[in-house]
């Protein structure tokens, strides 16, 4: 007589996937709890998790990074389930699978260091992003965004077609589904109106003379008045020229043996390196704004 068995096939293991939770609202008793007790409670691991009160205007922030089992579409769920908790304590909030990529568009003019720099940052992984467009007001770097297989948008700026200008871009930033603007260097100063549309959603870059050294050659004023200290600062746009929200800042000493052009070459480092930083954090729901100032969970 045969022995027939039939056996039930083992369950397929679960794929572990890791995910971002950024949040703030007005400090009270008990979030850190709820949010530890919700992760528990799914079964998820905490790997990394910071948080920062700001007792004097009484408001509390936290990032948490934390694995568990699940695919794809593990992220919808627990957003689902995060819903009630974050209602209960009034949070702004963002819950994002680790390592996802924002679509940037950047918008840069004649100055090509900045641009050049996010472009090899981005290719080689090193920031989350996926640069979906570059927008500028000339066409000098067109060659060099179309060789990383970029598209390209030429859009020039006088005075009368700014207005038309800038709707251009707002359609570019519709059309290519993009969730940050880069201004890399891009010469132009921004409507009210714009600045508006793009709250939180746009960084720009700018040597920290300012407002020191206005206007042309900023480098050569500096050099002219034997600066000690050049540095650069990444900030969110707003209404206010280049007095926006600070998100990174960089400096690198000098000294007297330093001429216009070294102090340039220098002011070009600290420009690159302040601005990936900016847009690495911001992609990585590190930056959280509170009115005219960050919190960065570094």
């Amino acid at each position: 007589m045969t022995d027939i068995r039939t056996e039930t096939p083992l369950p397929l293991p679960l794929t572990t996937v890791e995910h971002v939770l950024t949040l703030d609202c007005r400090e009270m008793p008990g979030i850190v709890h709820a949010v530890s007790g919700f992760l528990l409670e799914h079964g998820c691991d905490i790997v990394d998790s910071k948080q920062f009160g700001e007792r004097s205007e009484a408001h509390f922030f936290m990032r948490v990074h934390f694995a568990s089992d699940g695919d794809a579409s593990t992220a919808d769920m627990l957003r689902a389930a995060f819903g009630p908790v974050a209602a209960r304590f009034g949070m702004s909030w963002r819950l994002e699978r680790l390592g996802s990529k924002r679509r940037v568009l950047i918008m840069v003019s004649k100055f090509g260091h900045c641009l050049n720099d996010l472009l090899f940052r981005a290719r080689t992984g090193e920031l989350p992003v996926e640069i979906a467009a570059v927008v500028s007001n000339h066409t000098d770097h067109q060659g060099l965004v179309e060789w990383y297989g970029i598209p390209y948008f030429h859009v020039p700026v006088t005075g009368a077609t700014k207005p038309a200008a800038e709707a251009r871009l707002l359609e570019l930033v519709d059309e290519f589904d993009v969730e940050l603007v880069v201004l890399a260097r891009y010469m132009q100063v921004l409507s009210d109106e714009l600045t508006r549309k793009l709250d939180g959603r746009a960084i720009n870059i700018h040597h920290s003379f300012l407002p020191s050294f206005k206007g042309a050659k900023p480098y050569h004023q500096a050099y002219a008045r034997g600066v000690k200290t050049v540095g650069a600062t990444a900030h969110y746009v707003n209404a206010e020229l280049d007095e926006g929200p600070i998100i990174s800042q960089q400096t690198v000493e000098v000294d007297h043996t330093y001429g216009p052009e070294d102090l340039v070459a220098a002011g070009r480092d600290t420009e690159c390196k302040a601005l990936s930083n900016a847009v690495r954090w911001h992609c990585e729901g590190r930056v959280i704004l509170q009115g005219n100032r960050t919190v960065v969970l570094r």
